[in-house]
């Protein structure tokens, strides 16, 4: 332990920790981790730039200090999925802290062999989350690279004020449930300034997200950006106050998205704003989906009753690879109400073999129980 400036500084290998990517280094990460948080002062626990095995491992809060700096500069190397308990479901969690910040580094989740499992549909386990932050407040993740995680990337959940820039997400089209960024039941989250490729949703957002701010991210391959899925359960809370600005999808399934359960709900989407998105190549660019469902199991002849108002889609425009560039399909007994669109300009490029040159054709759009609608210059053209 070094006092420099005031700033104490905990580097993880005075504590045990091996840098051989092979041992175990849990314990001596839990113990800086200690040694940081149970002091009043300024602290940055430090990782050399070399590699360290870690467990599942849970960094606890309260601290005394609400800064304390988690500076990465080598890799930290997940067990394989068989030398971990099935019921974890987090790598690397904050839980109740305040005023953390966790610059650099990577995350290698080494999840390969789990997708391998999964694609073989063999009987596997979920797999926990790369990097969990829970319950927590002032939170920044800067200039992180995760890689390969056994599920999702990164969660936010119950937290407020949780700050992402510059991270960097990296997973095969083909990983299973390998979302990029969750968040849900927080506020005030911003993301900015991050590159996703992986086999699932870029970000998606979950009931209980308020004040979310996402702008400068690029996206592909995945699924998009998505709100939902919502309606799963009765009692839900909403999700208002959603930006999504200055973003780029390429090859993915969606571009920006709302979708919904078909069942009974309580939940509701109110005040979001998509725009200034490109497309390139994206399947299903602009889609509003409340009959969302799965194998059709547990929602047949149901609908949702999740209530979408005052949603924006403007200045979005590129290559769709379906006809469909535009889908707003909104439940039967809670309409779409108050969706403005304008500015939309969408192309339809057919698979091409490798030289081939071949001109745009019109897209086309779908539009069901949709009320309230405004429009300005939209292509496709849309008729509600």
């Amino acid at each position: 332990m070094i006092n420099a400036d005031t700033v104490i500084v905990n580097n993880v290998a005075d504590f045990g920790a091996k840098a051989d990517g092979k041992t175990d280094s849990s314990t001596a990460f839990l113990k800086a981790w200690a040694a940081s948080c149970s002091s009043s002062k300024a602290s940055t626990i430090y990782v050399p730039k070399k590699k360290y095995l870690i467990g599942p491992t849970i960094f606890l809060g309260p601290c005394k200090s609400s800064k304390i700096t988690f500076r990465i500069d080598g890799i930290l190397i997940a067990p394989d999925f068989k030398q971990m308990k099935s019921s974890v479901e987090n790598w690397l969690k904050f839980d109740r802290v305040k005023g953390v910040s966790i610059i650099g580094g990577v995350l290698d989740g080494r999840g390969s062999s789990l997708y391998s499992c999964k694609l073989a549909k063999k009987a596997c386990p979920r797999g926990p989350t790369s990097l969990g932050i829970f319950s927590s407040d002032d939170v920044t993740v800067q200039n992180l690279s995760s890689l390969n995680p056994k599920m999702f990337h990164i969660v936010v959940l119950a937290s407020k004020n949780i700050f992402l820039d510059g991270v960097k997400i990296r997973a095969p089209e083909d990983s299973l449930n390998t979302d990029g960024i969750h968040v849900g039941k927080s506020t005030n989250v911003r993301v900015l300034n991050t590159g996703i490729k992986t086999g699932d949703d870029c970000i998606s957002v979950g009931p209980g997200t308020e004040n979310l701010w996402i702008e400068r991210v690029t996206c592909g391959p995945g699924h998009g950006i998505s709100i939902g899925s919502l309606g799963m359960g009765l009692e839900e809370e909403g999700v208002q106050n959603v930006t999504v600005k200055d973003v780029e999808f390429t090859g993915t399934q969606n571009g920006v998205r709302i979708k919904s359960w078909g069942r009974p709900s309580k939940g509701f989407v109110k005040g979001v704003v998509f725009k200034h998105a490109v497309m390139n190549n994206v399947h299903n660019p602009i889609v509003i989906d409340q009959n969302y469902c799965p194998q059709h199991e547990g929602c047949p002849g149901q609908h949702s009753g999740v209530q979408i108002r005052d949603v924006t889609f403007g200045n979005i425009k590129g290559t769709s690879a379906s006809q469909v560039a535009m889908k707003f399909d909104c439940s039967d007994i809670n309409p779409c109400k108050g969706i403005h669109v304008e500015n939309i300009k969408l192309v339809y490029r057919l698979p091409q073999k490798q030289g081939e040159q071949q001109k745009p054709k019109p897209t086309e759009s779908y539009c069901r129980n949709v009320k309230g609608i405004t429009l300005g210059s939209v292509f496709p053209l849309l008729t509600c």
